[in-house]
């Protein structure tokens, strides 16, 4: 039943296909002076069609003969040709003769006069040879090597198979004597899939479109099968959701097309390398237990079972989506337990590898929660710290509350991924579990990574204050290998703590080697230091340096897509309040938004970190002339800094800078537009007003324009009043001073 259906299946996607004009392949077909072509794909992507379609269009006669198993009979093969050919311009009599004798001498006798009467042909005919990997016997595959070495001029031999046949093309390749249309070549595009499902009467939108084309990947016997189910289904976009290969149709046509014929022992390999997203020798050996797994990869993808090549060393592979999820199915249904031992042998070699994702995904897989949690605290630091974060939180929730909280892993996990997000109860309630489960863990360096990582965490919220999130370094750093990554947490960390006691030299050095450290294996946490050192800069009004690692911190988020981790609001924060400094307002305005909206995202978060930024983007907010903006951020910083404890850095920042806004609002520097700070900035430069418009791109009027308004609202008559007033409101610096 199920071969009948296939059959079926087969004809009708070449029905449907035929409805489907491809002239980018028909012209390469036409315009095709290589002696020989061959279309060389799976079962179900139109070459015979195509080859029909190529017919209807050449002028030239087809002589299209469909082969079968009685042809690995040399002798009947080269009847079938003199047969062919006697409708057009018959062969010389002799190749007919040569078949007379009762055990033809094929190598010989038949095969040099086959020859000689191709050449002495006059009329162009092309020989098209449809399902040749059916020839196996090697004086069948001679005659077909003949063909293509000594047909006449102006004529082709066309060859359309599943697999690649034995007749020497890698020299027709080196002599440009042969074109070559494969898988790649005949997988639909967009505009054919949408010719074939209009011509199956199936009405979609563009975006169904799109979503069927990634599911087939454009595999033609795939989209008849999936257009024909759509017709039925009173929601296209969830039938081709559910699309997939383990349906009924799907199977019975992979079944009897692609695997009827593979032998038991490669049916098994198929099967059980089904689990496995890309193939190579060496990880298909371990996973598969065997030895020959290269060649076995390397055999299917040249048979075309839909095993693709994803390089042209033949060293990796994958499977055709449909392919695999058949498999998959069949696999499923047949050992469960074997399945099981494939995922963890698998995830044991993707973790040599060095790949966390694959080794992650199959130990999921497999159930098995604890190895699960082991390699998932293993890779927080990659993930972390290069924009991964959702990839743990997948892994989590895919795990669920209840496997979470059984392994100190996953746990542990769980608590650094909340603290990317700035979701601090959340990550201290993974932190309790974490701790608990760790106390009973066996002594192991498993052990120890988990200890380091608690007391980072303890450091990182830093509840009781600088000293104690300097305390919490202590043993992380004695625990951890001085290769390990985590360090560049510890740098950070101890050197917040030194700044905000007050010890600049020791945070200075501690800050710039979590710089050195992060500038690879952690851009975040890099640009957090940065952020750090600006500061530091900034408190000593070495502007130049300051300005110098906020752009290093910019450039490191903008490279690395992290601009969206809440925990990036005290770098664009710092960046405002350094760019409005340096008169950058544009910059430093997009910077000070961005900041918020970031800041706004953290949940009870570490107080000193709140209370830094808040701080800065209320200087920022100073700077731009938004006094009440400035004021709010003061207000919040108030409330919050009792929760920082020891930090008495952060008083003396806080208080200053309300003593900044004060100034700035007994003048009326709040009244500035942003037009007028831009002017106010290089007032006092040595630039003349007509320089000034000129940078600014302004024409000198508007500029006298603005500086005429920052007199009125300054109350001054000149350039150098202005300026004073300017810096006793806080939108200007004091002037350096001058040595004596």
């Amino acid at each position: 039943m199920a071969d009948r259906a296939a059959r079926k299946i087969e004809g009708d996607v070449e029905e449907a296909s035929a409805l489907v004009a491809r002239p980018r392949l028909l012209r390469q077909l036409r315009e095709s002076r290589e002696r020989t072509v061959l279309l060389c794909a799976p079962s179900g992507y139109g070459k015979s069609v195509l080859l029909d379609q190529w017919a209807a269009e050449d002028p030239r006669p087809f002589l299209t003969i469909l082969v079968g198993a009685h042809h690995n009979d040399a002798a009947g093969l080269v009847t079938a040709l003199v047969e062919a050919f006697a409708a057009v311009e018959p062969l010389a009599p002799d190749v007919a003769d040569a078949l007379a004798a009762p055990q033809p001498d094929i190598e010989r006798v038949v095969l040099p006069r086959l020859a000689r009467a191709l050449a002495e042909r006059e009329r162009p005919v092309v020989v098209a040879l449809d399902e040749v990997e059916r020839l196996e016997s090697p004086d069948s595959l001679a005659v077909v090597a003949t063909l293509a070495e000594h047909l006449a001029g102006g004529s082709q031999l066309a060859m359309a198979s599943r697999t690649e046949p034995a007749v020497h093309l890698a020299r027709l390749r080196a002599n440009r004597r042969l074109l070559e249309l494969r898988r790649e070549d005949l997988t639909m595009t967009k505009a054919e899939c949408g010719a074939l499902i209009d011509g199956l009467g199936v009405p979609i939108r563009p975006r169904q479109l799109d979503a069927l084309l990634v599911r087939t990947e454009g595999w033609p016997a795939a989209l008849y099968l999936a257009g024909s189910t759509l017709g039925a289904a009173g929601d296209p976009g969830a039938a081709i959701a559910q699309f997939a290969g383990d349906d009924r149709r799907v199977v019975d046509y992979i079944r009897e097309e692609l695997l009827f014929s593979v032998s038991p022992r490669r049916l098994d390999f198929l099967l059980r390398a089904s689990l496995l997203e890309r193939l190579s020798g060496p990880v298909c050996d371990a996973v598969l237990e065997r030895e020959d797994s290269a060649t076995v990869l390397r055999d299917l993808s040249r048979s075309n079972m839909l095993v693709i090549p994803l390089d042209r060393r033949d060293e990796w592979f994958r499977f055709h989506p449909l392919l695999r999820e058949m498999l998959q199915a069949e696999l499923r249904r047949s050992d469960l337990g074997a399945e099981r031992d494939l995922h963890l042998r698998a995830s044991a070699w993707w973790e040599a590898a060095g790949d966390w994702d694959l080794a992650i995904g199959h130990a999921v897989a497999a159930g098995d929660t604890a190895r699960a949690g082991a390699l998932l605290w293993a890779a927080v630091p990659e993930y972390m710290t290069r924009g991964r974060n959702a990839s743990l939180v997948a892994w989590l929730e895919r795990l669920g509350e209840a496997a979470v909280a059984t392994s100190p892993g996953l746990s542990l996990t769980a608590t650094w991924a909340q603290l990317t997000l700035g979701c601090g109860p959340v990550a201290e309630h993974w932190a309790a579990v974490s701790r608990r489960l760790v106390e009973a863990e066996p002594p192991s360096e498993y052990r120890v990574s988990l200890e380091a990582g608690l007391a980072l965490v303890d450091g990182a919220l830093a509840r009781d204050g600088a000293g104690a999130m300097r305390a919490a370094v202590v043993p992380a750093r004695a625990l951890l290998p001085d290769e390990n990554p985590w360090h560049t947490v510890c740098c950070l960390l101890d050197g917040v703590g030194l700044l905000l006691e007050g010890e600049r030299e020791g945070a200075r050095a501690q800050l710039a080697d979590g710089a050195r450290r992060g500038s690879v294996g952690a851009p975040n946490l890099q640009a957090l230091c940065l952020a750090q050192l600006a500061m530091l800069a900034a408190e000593e009004g070495a502007w130049d340096d300051a300005e110098r690692d906020v752009a290093r911190a910019r450039a490191q988020i903008d490279r690395t897509g992290i601009g969206e981790y809440p925990m990036s609001a005290l770098a664009f924060a710092v960046a405002a309040h350094v760019r409005a400094t340096r008169g950058a307002v544009d910059a430093a305005a997009a910077d000070l938004a961005t900041a918020v909206r970031l800041l706004e995202q953290l949940d009870a978060f570490a107080p000193w970190y709140e209370v830094e930024t808040r701080i800065m983007l209320a200087r920022a907010a100073a700077r731009l002339g938004d006094p009440q903006a400035a004021r709010a951020m003061l207000d919040r910083a108030s409330r919050e800094i009792a929760l920082t404890g020891d930090g008495t850095l952060l008083d003396r920042w806080l208080a200053e800078t309300e003593e900044r806004l004060e100034r700035q609002a007994e003048s009326a520097a709040g009244q500035l537009t942003v037009a007028e700070l831009r002017i106010l900035r290089q007032l006092p430069s040595h630039l003349s007003f007509p320089q000034i418009a000129a940078a600014s791109h302004l024409s000198p009027n508007t500029v006298k324009t603005h500086v005429r308004s920052i007199y009125g609202k300054f109350g001054v008559s000149s350039r150098q009043d202005a300026i004073e007033h300017a810096r006793r409101a806080g939108l200007l610096d004091a002037p350096p001073s001058v040595p004596t």
